[in-house]
């Protein structure tokens, strides 16, 4: 079978990562996939995975009418049997133009933490939580599958050797090193480095603490400053910055403990370190077996009511650096508990299952629903583009860093 898999930007990312990853793995069974998308940072990996590559348009609407019409063509030319999207945006490109005109099967995975009403109703869905599976399941008239961010266990394990990522950023055998992986941008992920910098800074007056955030992006100028206030603080290196770096293995395995969410908490897991779980708005909770079931249901992610304070995180934190027996133990749950639910290899079968159940019975596309998905889709544009709401947005973000900067934390504000 021929496949289009189509992830909605090739950024570094969790999403991108795991639809390039179950690509090669459905290759590897034997079936011919291709990787389209705007280029990006994740070229290189598409190319390392073994996959074919077909750069699309470059467009800042969403959906792009050129790559409707590319993706149209696309289908046509190289006999695609499915296409395979990940995200909203992505999934309109490929219904408007091959799958209403074309009639080619469009498939969507949405790994983002809400089910987003752009997506047409018919469209067959695979969801990255249990919990948004139930809710997209009230709202589809298509089928709805729950698949969880899949990781490559044969690669990311706990052989992986951590010395050199402690060596070249000056870690001692006596620092307890914390290390977080991930985009350091102002939503969804601003509000956890915050609090996580700070937990640092209060625990390094008793501790010898080392926090190591591995990524890049809009916020970290602002998250720079922050920790340049703690560093001085305490006249010493407690936060360091690496960049960004597209195969972080060695900085999961140098670390004692992993801070962080989704996909990257799973890779944490897979490598054998222990895991605090962030969120948004305070959330945190590590990750043993009392807490398995919460983060089945949610996703390794969550949602708290910014009553918690750092003070929380640094108890979790805390709790860690003194139980090393602790920290060995949970390290090997969270390997076996990843290889038997998470793995790759499972992943790609159950996909492939999802597949032959589509091509069995192809969705009925209706009229009626893309003329709607149509609508809400040029409604956002037009907001997205309003000048009043640009530079509102850009007041709440200019809020946001500032306060990250030197600020307290939450910033007073309302969006």
């Amino acid at each position: 079978m021929r496949f289009l898999v189509y992830p909605h930007e090739l950024a570094i990312g969790g999403s991108q990562i795991n639809a390039i990853d179950l690509a090669a793995g459905v290759a590897a069974k034997g079936h011919d996939v291709i990787v389209y998308g705007v280029p990006g940072p994740l070229e290189g990996y598409i190319a390392e995975r073994g996959l074919r590559f077909i750069p699309a348009r470059r467009m800042k609407y969403r959906p792009a009418p050129s790559r409707i019409v590319q993706l149209a063509a696309i289908a046509e030319q190289e006999r695609i049997d499915l296409i395979h999207t990940y995200e909203w945006s992505a999934c309109l490109d490929a219904y408007f133009g091959a799958a209403l005109v074309k009639r080619v099967p469009t498939l969507c995975t949405v790994l983002s933490m809400h089910v987003a009403p752009y997506v047409p109703p018919s469209v067959p869905l695979i969801m990255g939580t249990a919990e948004l599976g139930a809710e997209a399941r009230e709202r589809q008239l298509g089928d709805v599958w729950v698949l969880e961010p899949p990781i490559d266990v044969s690669r990311d394990r706990p052989e992986v050797d951590g010395k050199h990522f402690r060596n070249v950023n000056g870690i001692g055998d006596g620092d307890f090193l914390v290390v977080s992986v991930s985009r350091l941008a102002v939503d969804l992920k601003l509000d956890a480095l915050v609090r996580l910098i700070d937990a640092a800074d209060q625990l390094a007056a008793s501790t010898p603490i080392k926090l190591v955030l591995v990524g890049d992006g809009a916020a970290r100028e602002a998250l720079e400053a922050r920790a340049a206030a703690v560093n001085h603080r305490h006249q010493r290196k407690v936060v360091v910055f690496t960049g960004a770096d597209l195969d972080p293995r060695r900085a999961y395995a140098a670390a004692d403990l992993v801070v962080g969410m989704g996909s990257s908490a799973l890779r944490a897991l897979a490598i054998g370190r222990p895991l605090v779980v962030q969120g948004e708005r305070a959330f945190s909770e590590t990750f043993e077996p009392a807490t398995t079931e919460l983060f089945l249901s949610q996703g390794f992610y969550g949602l708290g009511d910014d009553t918690a304070g750092v003070e929380t995180l640094a108890s979790q934190i805390a709790s860690l650096i003194n139980d090393p027996e602790k920290r060995a133990r949970l390290g090997r749950f969270g390997r076996e508990f990843v290889c038997s639910r998470f793995s790759l290899e499972r992943a790609v079968d159950v996909q492939l299952e999802i597949y032959d159940s589509i091509l069995k019975r192809p969705p009925a596309l209706r009229p009626i629903e893309a003329l709607r998905a149509a609508m809400l889709a040029l409604g956002l544009e037009v907001k997205n583009h309003n000048p009043l709401l640009k530079r509102e947005r850009k007041a709440f973000e200019t809020v946001m860093l500032a306060s990250a900067k030197a600020g307290s934390w939450p910033p007073r504000l309302t969006r």
